[in-house]
């Protein structure tokens, strides 16, 4: 909803200015300046990209427009499934873990926490490292190290769509240049033609520059940026495991251990340790 908001304020602000200003909207349906512009940022898009990428900008597309409205109960659902694996653990040992990690969707502790099996990139970080664990004793400091490259690795992976996005925003003013320049050749041919013909295709080549710098600052920009965002909060789950397994690891108790990762939530979304706790609390609960 807030994005449909901010792309409704800018089409609001940018076209109502300019019928403001006596402009006509129809001055401004060019469809040939469109195809060249965005047929151009698209086929620079594909070219220059993966497939990978192209399919991880579609999702990250409709991921921002659906909002962070499931951020919060992520972290609901995350903590709790932490803390009952931990538990497990410390009572069992790591080899209590195996049917649950080595089939997580139909693991009946996985089942009870649907937003971290529907994500795939949290999922498998939590359960490779349980399975790593369970296979040879680890400092703590070798674990640090070993799941900050992963985490690296990881998020270098899933900012590749909006960096690319980003990287076709900033060509879009020069295809917006590009469909001017064509239009203005196309005026050259009628130099010998009445001054108002020549007016309209004038206006209609500087459409094309309005046009790239419209979807530049306005469309694809702010877009890659919220997909940035997007990215950064879910690299943050990641995070918030690397600290639990980490503190595991050291040592600490489960529910210290959860709360380490805890203190890594963005701020708008984090828990207090009281929440946290009756959390844990109702999921134990028969």
């Amino acid at each position: 909803m807030q994005k449909l908001l901010g792309i409704a304020v800018i089409l609001i602000c940018v076209f109502g200015g300019f019928i403001m200003a006596n402009g006509k909207l129809a001055a401004l349906w060019q469809p040939a300046e469109i195809i060249i512009i965005m047929g151009a940022g698209l086929g620079a898009l594909i070219l220059g990209n993966s497939t990978a990428v192209l399919k991880g900008i579609w999702h990250q597309l409709k991921a921002i427009c659906r909002g962070q409205k499931d951020d919060a109960e992520l972290y609901r659902q995350l903590l709790p499934l932490m803390h009952q694996l931990l538990q497990e653990t410390r009572l069992k040992g790591l080899k209590a873990l195996d049917g649950h990690v080595e089939s997580p969707q139909t693991s009946p502790l996985f089942s009870r926490y649907p937003l971290v099996t529907q994500n795939p990139e949290l999922l498998g970080f939590i359960i490779d490292n349980l399975r790593m664990l369970g296979m040879g004793k680890l400092s703590a400091h070798e674990l640090e190290a070993l799941l900050e490259l992963e985490v690296e690795a990881l998020e270098e992976s899933m900012i590749k769509p909006s960096q690319a996005l980003a990287k076709t925003a900033d060509a879009m003013p020069g295809f917006g240049i590009l469909a001017a320049v064509m239009g203005i050749i196309i005026t050259m041919q009628h130099l010998d033609g009445p001054l108002t013909y020549i007016g309209v295709h004038v206006a209609a080549a500087l459409v094309g520059t309005f046009l790239g710098i419209f979807v530049c600052y306005c469309l694809f920009s702010p877009a890659s940026h919220a997909m940035e965002q997007w990215v950064s909060r879910r690299i943050t789950a990641l995070e918030c495991v690397r600290a639990i397994l980490v503190s595991h690891i050291s040592g600490k108790s489960p529910l210290l251990a959860v709360d380490a990762g805890r203190k890594l939530i963005e701020q708008d979304i984090k828990p207090s340790f009281i929440d946290m706790e009756s959390w844990m609390t109702e999921a134990e609960a028969p």
